[in-house]
């Protein structure tokens, strides 16, 4: 395949699997010639990358066509349109046409519905913070990629640590790879992990956890430390919703009289259903119709944040009103 459609927002993520496809496609002796990187602003931009990517290259190796932020799977006129009915079938296999966009292609598009026909698509969006199980999961790839020996406590404390940032997990990753070298081939501890790997985020599940128990002191800390490193007020706010949504599947499948764990674990979209047994206890003191109102209360906060009002007071009297809520003489 020698078309690709790189969308989402983990820009580190994508820019790696940029890179690593150019390298692929050049000769690093003919790069200069053979690559080509268009940005949205020229008028032309789409034309000027489907001309580009029918080019033979130079000298050896092929040639990498990049159209870089391209709005092609959000609107297109017929020109371009035709353009690309025109081209796609007939890029050399020498060359490499890449598009990306921050932004989910619109499938109803005749433009995304063609390069879906005749690309290779790959997302690049951030795991949910609240999908621990997928986050686990791309730890150990990760993990195995690097090179790195963990041991499942390990993995388990490294996923806490760095949650959902791809980059502060490669750069984690390649701490400890560094020190496994003078380490020997043992798979590292969890001890290790803790020592070398500093948890530089504090993430939204954990302010999830502190609003369940009620904690109001830290879980306002916890608020003013994520608007201080620029973490969207509508991302806490969806990540709160869907730790909140699971505790509520998990409640509203054992007060309906079931047992068995991996059917709990299908209901509440958990992967491993061995944290069903966590998840129960997590629970135990809330009643349905609590976890139900603190759902509408969460309802009520993106409502707020998507009208626009002020993002930190909004979550701080929002964040007291849930505490609130979770404290044990308000359970029911």
């Amino acid at each position: 395949m020698t078309i690709y459609l790189y969308w989402g927002s983990d820009d580190f993520a994508m820019t790696k699997a940029i890179n690593a496809l150019r390298d692929r496609t050049l000769d690093p002796a003919w790069a200069t010639f053979n690559a080509d990187k268009i940005s949205p602003e020229q008028s032309d931009a789409v034309i000027q990358g489907l001309n580009q990517s029918v080019t033979p290259p130079f000298g050896s190796g092929g040639r990498f066509v990049w159209l870089v932020d391209t709005n092609v799977c959000q609107q297109a006129s017929a020109e371009v349109l035709a353009e690309m009915e025109r081209t796609l079938p007939v890029i050399p296999e020498t060359n490499v046409l890449l598009l990306t966009t921050p932004n989910k292609p619109d499938g109803r598009l005749k433009t995304t519905k063609l390069l879906q026909k005749y690309a290779t698509v790959e997302e690049f969006s951030p795991l949910p913070p609240w999908k621990h199980d997928e986050i686990v999961s791309s730890v150990r790839k990760v993990a195995q990629e690097v090179g790195v020996k963990l041991t499942p406590d390990a993995v388990d404390l490294l996923a806490e640590s760095v949650g959902n940032d791809t980059r502060s997990l490669y750069n984690a990753l390649e701490k400890l790879h560094l020190y496994s070298l003078s380490a020997g081939p043992q798979p590292l501890s969890a001890a290790t992990v803790d020592q070398l790997v500093t948890a530089t985020t504090q993430n939204s599940l954990q302010l999830a956890s502190a609003i369940r128990q009620g904690d109001v002191g830290t879980a306002l800390e916890l608020v003013a430390d994520l608007i201080n490193r620029n973490e969207p007020a509508l991302k806490i706010s969806a990540t709160l919703t869907g730790q909140f949504r699971t505790w509520f599947w998990v409640k509203l499948m054992i007060e309906s009289g079931e047992r068995d764990e991996k059917a709990i674990a299908a209901a509440a979209e958990i992967g491993n259903f061995k944290r069903i047994y966590f998840l129960k206890k997590e629970v135990s003191a809330f009643s349905l119709g609590q976890l139900e109102q603190i759902l509408a209360l969460l309802l009520e906060l993106e409502v707020s944040l998507k009208r626009g009002t002020e993002e930190l007071s909004t979550l701080q009297t929002k964040t007291i009103e849930l505490c609130q809520l979770c404290r044990p003489t308000s359970r029911r």
